[in-house]
């Protein structure tokens, strides 16, 4: 009895294929067989012989453990982390199941996958209205299109991470530590080379690509981990420009700015994936206990570099813990803000001011924890510390700023953080923003909330500037 296993590459097949322009018809004539055989193998209706594997190697000079690669598992993972969702809690979906549609049917896996995409980048945008609706008092919330709030939908649907990116990226950092880092490598395969000028003379710029020289002109008064990261988003630009613009597609964009605010992040997304790149990495946060400082010193990078790579662990059959991320100023306005643990982020007006997030400016460079209890009961783990950005010479601006990085409750042993430190229990109860938070004890209010009646009473409710009725 054979025990031969039969090799299906559907899904790889047709991405080889349309990477490489090809209509089934055009690669039918090309390995001279039929079109509809094409197609079968495509849907999987078809085994891949071993003859027909090593005719498409020579034909297109690809590598055959990319083709037999392991796409129809990834498209089950994605697909079993979609069918997670609340909305399908009440069907039976048997893992199993899951695989064999992804397996067999990998047309409808892929059109599943767009769909669910669409839905969630729907339902935040309705959120986005809904929110700013009532934060104007308007019956309708009709205004121009935001492109800060399309970025950001684009990536919050997608929950920050883009496994085509990844492997790309991951491919790429290979190369660059054969040509013993980012500098080596430029000047190898793309004869550039990297300058450094004061920033008078770069006029504002950070970086700059002067083909005619072929050189990269870099901000000298940046500090090393940002000049490693502005040469890998030059590489990134110059070798992934592909693969960004695939991903980009897949978004409907009302306004042009917010197009270019959504590839300026993908591209910002590549050059981080090249310098931690996701195998490493994943395995590294697991080892480290999360410890953001201790990774940002492996892959030399800075704090905020890091912890914003690590709220895009969430590859299909290759996640880690959770992370949300959030940036603020001293005034607390959000200048970056990504969800990968379903943190309910205020889309309008100020965050709570009992989130340790805000008192973080208090002792700069230290890294503050807290427990965090919503009024829905949910609870997170947080931590908080500041980052600086500019300076770099006597007498130049410094901008400081506060970035948390948090996960639910139930990730968080996982953390360094945590260890003999208070449970859950002691959790500082907070509200997304006073305007939907509840709490009728909380003396941090600055906003009734929406559907409240103010209680007029300066006798009983000295502690906060109003109180309001329970019902």
């Amino acid at each position: 009895m054979s025990t031969e296993r039969r090799l299906y590459v559907g899904a790889n097949l047709r991405r080889m294929r349309r990477d490489l322009g090809l209509t089934q018809a055009d690669m039918a004539s090309d390995l001279e067989v039929s079109a509809s055989y094409i197609a079968l193998l495509e849907r999987n209706h078809r085994p891949l012989s071993a003859e027909m594997l090593l005719r498409l190697a020579q034909t297109y000079r690809i590598d055959i453990a990319a083709l037999a690669g392991n796409a129809d598992s990834d498209d089950a993972a994605r697909l079993q982390a979609v069918l997670k969702d609340p909305m399908f809690a009440d069907i039976d979906l048997p893992s199993l199941e899951t695989a064999d549609a992804a397996t067999n049917f990998p047309g409808v896996t892929e059109a599943l996958l767009r769909l669910y995409t669409a839905y969630q980048e729907e339902q935040l945008a309705l959120a986005d209205r809904t929110a700013e609706a009532h934060a104007t008092g308007a019956g309708s919330a009709i205004e121009a299109p935001d492109p800060v709030a399309e970025s950001r939908r684009f990536l919050a649907a997608r929950r920050n991470n883009f496994p085509t990116l990844d492997d790309a990226a991951e491919r790429l950092a290979q190369n660059v530590a054969s040509h013993e880092g980012l500098a080596g490598y430029l000047k190898a395969r793309h004869g550039l080379r990297v300058r450094r000028l004061p920033a008078n003379v770069m006029v504002g710029s950070v970086r700059r690509l002067d083909q005619h020289r072929k050189e990269i002109l870099l901000d000298d008064s940046l500090d090393t981990a940002s000049q490693t990261f502005q040469l890998a988003l030059q590489l990134a630009y110059l070798e992934m420009r592909a693969e960004v613009a695939a991903v980009l597609a897949e978004g409907s964009f009302a306004t042009e700015s917010g197009e270019r605010l959504t590839r300026r992040a993908l591209a910002s997304y590549a050059a981080a994936a090249i310098l931690m790149p996701y195998t490493a990495f994943a395995r590294a946060v697991e080892a480290r206990r999360y410890d953001v400082e201790a990774l940002a010193r492996q892959f030399a990078a800075s704090f905020e570099q890091t912890a914003h790579r690590m709220t895009t662990l969430q590859k299909p059959g290759q996640e880690r813990a959770p992370f949300f991320f959030i940036r603020v100023d001293e005034a607390g306005n959000v200048s970056k803000r990504l969800d990968g643990a379903g943190f309910p982020f205020a889309r309008h007006g100020g965050g709570c001011p009992l989130w340790s997030v805000h008192h973080a400016f208090r002792t700069p460079r230290q890294i503050v924890t807290q427990w965090l209890e919503l009024p829905d009961g949910q609870r997170f783990f947080s931590i908080a510390r500041t980052v600086s950005a500019g300076g770099g010479a006597y007498g130049a601006l410094r901008v400081e700023r506060a970035i948390a990085l948090g996960c639910a409750a139930e990730h968080a042993d996982r953390l360094i953080y945590t260890q003999n430190r208070p449970g859950p229990d002691q959790a500082t109860p907070i509200g997304v923003t006073c305007r939907l938070c509840h709490r009728t004890d909380c003396t941090a209010r600055s906003a009734p909330p929406i559907g409240r009646q103010i209680l007029v009473d300066d006798i009983r409710r000295t502690s906060a500037p109003f109180g309001f009725s329970d019902n």
